[in-house]
């Protein structure tokens, strides 16, 4: 075997472990700039709120609501209506997955398990990820690609302003709508029914 055939397969092994790039170490199998060609979710992996590393394909079929989340802020509201849109449409195939982000006004500074811990004071059923960052080089890759599809862009840019910006993704894993961080989760209900 050719040294060039050996770092060839040696480059995505790296990846993933320690030498993995400052901020995508740990969150998904893919150099810094691979995010750019996913072509859905399903492409990317994150650490759950427990550590274990989970492959978005598993939310192939199922439609979802992808948000950032704090323990400040408008909490009361967004957690109070997820859980409640997760009540009634997790039978429909809705999924729900929610990234902490300490990136605003340093709204959820608790670790992983304070975090968890928190969730569980509204009765959170959805799934729960390892705290992130949504902008910036740090960003985790999912975010990045999120924010630059057709669908998923912002207004007055595309970076995200705020905790508990949501986006509705279909059950190919693309991108159809994004929600502001002051549009509370009801607001989504409308848009259900046409991805189930």
């Amino acid at each position: 075997m050719s040294l060039r055939r050996l770092c060839g397969l040696l480059k995505p092994a790296l990846l993933c472990g320690a030498l993995a790039a400052p901020g995508l170490a740990g969150t998904m199998c893919a150099s810094r700039d691979d995010w750019r060609s996913a072509r859905s979710m399903h492409e990317f992996s994150a650490k759950d709120i427990d550590g274990h590393m989970v492959n978005l394909d598993k939310y192939r079929g199922f439609v979802c609501i992808v948000t950032n989340v704090a323990s400040q802020g408008k909490t009361e509201v967004n957690y109070t209506q997820l859980v409640d849109l997760h009540a009634r449409y997790a039978e429909c195939g809705l999924r729900i997955l929610a990234f902490p982000c300490n990136q605003f006004g340093k709204q959820e500074p608790g670790s992983n398990e304070e975090i968890k811990e928190f969730a569980a004071g509204y009765n959170v059923k959805f799934d729960m990820f390892s705290k992130i960052c949504v902008n910036g080089d740090d960003a985790h890759p999912l975010w990045k690609w999120m924010k630059i599809q057709p669908k998923g862009k912002g207004i007055l840019g595309n970076a995200i302003k705020w905790n508990f910006t949501k986006f509705l993704i279909d059950k190919n894993g693309c991108v159809v709508k994004r929600y502001g961080p002051m549009e509370e989760p009801q607001v989504i209900e409308k848009d259900l029914p046409y991805h189930f």
